[in-house]
């Protein structure tokens, strides 16, 4: 390790022990020297986003909106997405929630649900409508609703070795959150649909060539390949910035389209039948027991 890897690793060891006691499932650091925000999931009893998770998160995002305005947008320039959880960057969806919501056939609870998803998605996906550019950095297996939500960040930075997928085709229903929206923008929809309806998992390095992955991180360098990006950002900062609002302008995801697409996935989740109720349920005991990331799959 070089010095200047060094010196980061060491900024970020603190990084990682960091609390924000204000939450309960979210560690969050704010890094002045690089002026950037970091932002860990621990969800409980789970690593899903869970309804606490999606509030704290929508929390963080407003008082990182509020310290933008006070400092006239000086005061972030990136917000990274990541996980205090061992092997895990994110399960996907609640999936016991989703399983009691739709034994009742309870259509608005599924709708609330979902908002609260598509609403911590967008405002990643459009960087809080501020100059900042915000960052995925998965060490651990993203699935499902993880996938999508590491999708929606600007950058994606995945260690090799990940696994990033959308299994829910498993229990025959479909990744609602944005999958399809931000994949058929990356890949070409022929693609996406594809990687949706196969319900692989995909390694990092696969996902890399494919263009989903647009950083490539070894075992436990994530951090510092985050700073390394950072840095090599900052030499043509003028150019990053100019091509970020290009992206914004040229592949839009408007929240109107996100919020149709949910619709549609409360319609297909109430057609679930019971054997794919049993299905979700055996993967709810499987993220339960953590008995294998690579088979806890989710919504």
């Amino acid at each position: 390790m070089n010095a200047t890897a060094h010196q980061l690793h060491n900024t970020f060891s603190g990084l990682q022990v960091a609390e924000n006691k204000q939450y309960e499932q979210l560690n969050t650091f704010y890094d002045a020297k690089y002026k950037t925000g970091w932002f860990s999931m621990k969800g409980s009893p789970r690593p899903c986003f869970t309804p606490t998770l999606l509030k704290e998160i929508s929390r963080y995002f407003t008082s990182v909106r509020q310290e933008m305005l006070a400092s006239q947008g000086q005061q972030y320039d990136y917000l990274v997405l990541a996980s205090s959880v061992d092997n895990v960057f994110n399960l996907g969806g609640d999936l016991e929630l989703f399983s009691r919501l739709i034994a009742n056939q309870d259509a608005d609870g599924l709708l609330q649900y979902a908002i609260s998803c598509i609403d911590v998605l967008h405002a990643n996906m459009v960087h809080l409508n501020t100059d900042l550019t915000t960052i995925a950095l998965v060490k651990g297996d993203a699935l499902g609703g993880g996938f999508e939500a590491a999708l929606s960040s600007n950058v994606l930075i995945a260690e090799r070795g990940t696994k990033l997928g959308l299994p829910e085709v498993l229990f025959n229903l479909f990744p609602g959150m944005g999958a399809y929206s931000l994949l058929s923008r990356k890949i070409g929809p022929s693609a996406a649909e594809k990687m949706i309806l196969s319900g692989t998992l995909y390694s990092a390095e696969a996902l890399y060539e494919m263009g989903v992955v647009d950083v490539l991180a070894e075992p436990g360098d994530g951090e510092l390949e985050v700073y390394r990006y950072i840095d090599k950002a900052a030499r043509t900062q003028n150019s990053h910035d100019a091509l970020r609002r290009v992206r914004d302008l040229c592949n839009p995801v408007t929240y109107e389209e996100l919020l149709n697409i949910t619709k549609v996935w409360v319609e297909s989740a109430l057609k679930l039948r019971p054997k794919d109720l049993r299905m979700m349920q055996r993967l709810v005991q499987r993220q339960s027991h953590k008995t294998g990331v690579e088979q806890a799959v989710t919504g």
